[in-house]
């Protein structure tokens, strides 16, 4: 398997890109070689010298940064390192891009460069939530803010077909529609459309509507919704556990009693932050793709860069594309 590297993206680029993706050799043997595509010169001093076989730097200077119009930016930039890495895996030299850098600009040379599914109508982002009743797969998490009842059904087809990758032991892969109640008559005409096509589509295992109450709670595997609805739900629980732990934090430093008893739960209370740890799972797929893109936080350090990487070769061990495209045929 050979994974293309978007080495210039993401706030820490490209050491902790570079360190990430030589972690990922390490520890992943299903990987024959990695990509870096960037600027060598910035690249070079960061590869580890032991793996320098397995590793291939293809030269490039021009970056999408984070504040530039991503459709504008690809045109004037057809060679900057995510597309480079991106036209990689259209041209079967990787099986994989992986990239830190603009998700924006991820998705507009993800669907220029590899290509969209025939039959999709958009690509979606797959994030995935840790909870307490196990990872959960939220999609669309932020690419399409407006989206029509076709979108959504294969948001949740393709949402199926991810968790299937993430979780193969399990057989009974549930998908919840997010909405405003969990009666089928709730929400807009937009999810009551929604909630019959689902419910009436022999492939997915519809549980039917979830509440944002229930997001961590309950025990569906794929929630669905609009990007608008998604991104929000999704950085609403990122910062719902972000303060949890600070107030736990500034809490426990407020007497030497509770000191004590946080020293006594530290091996419990590491398990849980372990557990609701982003660096976790690394990235998010954008589904929909003739390939395998996975999408890693801006701020990916070595650790959470090596977990997307490990995603995506899950992503293509488990023959996600494939699926994909099986099911949208069978439509």
């Amino acid at each position: 398997m050979i994974i293309s590297i978007d080495a210039m993206g993401g706030d820490n680029a490209p050491k902790e890109i570079v360190a990430g993706a030589c972690d990922a050799l390490k520890q992943i043997p299903i990987i024959e070689k990695i990509i870096l595509v960037g600027d060598s010169t910035k690249i070079e001093g960061f590869v580890d010298e032991t793996l320098k076989e397995k590793i291939e730097i293809v030269h490039t200077t021009e970056v999408i940064g984070m504040e530039e119009h991503p459709a504008q930016a690809y045109r004037q930039k057809k060679n900057a390192s995510i597309c480079v890495a991106s036209r990689l895996v259209k041209e079967g030299k990787a099986d994989a891009v992986v990239s830190a850098g603009s998700t924006g600009a991820q998705l507009v040379t993800g669907l220029f460069e590899i290509g969209r599914l025939r039959g999709i109508k958009r690509p979606a982002i797959a994030a995935t939530l840790p909870t307490l009743t196990g990872t959960k797969v939220l999609v669309d998490a932020g690419a399409n803010t407006e989206v029509n009842v076709k979108n959504l059904e294969q948001f949740a087809l393709m949402g199926y077909y991810f968790a299937k990758a993430l979780k193969p032991e399990k057989k009974d892969i549930q998908v919840a529609l997010v909405n405003n109640g969990t009666e089928e008559t709730k929400g807009t005409a937009l999810t009551q459309d929604a909630y019959q096509m689902l419910k009436n589509n022999p492939r997915i295992p519809f549980y039917g509507n979830i509440e944002g109450n229930s997001v961590l709670t309950s025990s569906v595997d794929v929630l669905v919704c609009d990007g608008f609805t998604g991104n929000i739900v999704l950085k609403t629980c990122e910062g719902a556990a972000k303060g949890l732990f600070k107030a736990l934090k500034d809490m426990i430093d407020t007497s030497v009693r509770f000191k004590i008893g946080a020293l006594l739960l530290k091996p419990g209370l590491k398990g849980i932050m372990k557990k609701y740890n982003s660096k976790a799972v690394g990235g998010s797929p954008l589904l929909g793709l003739n390939g395998i893109s996975i999408v890693c936080h801006g701020n990916s350090d070595r650790e959470a860069f090596a977990n997307g990487i490990k995603l995506a070769v899950q992503c293509v061990d488990n023959h996600l594309v494939d699926q994909i495209k099986q099911s949208i045929m069978e439509e």
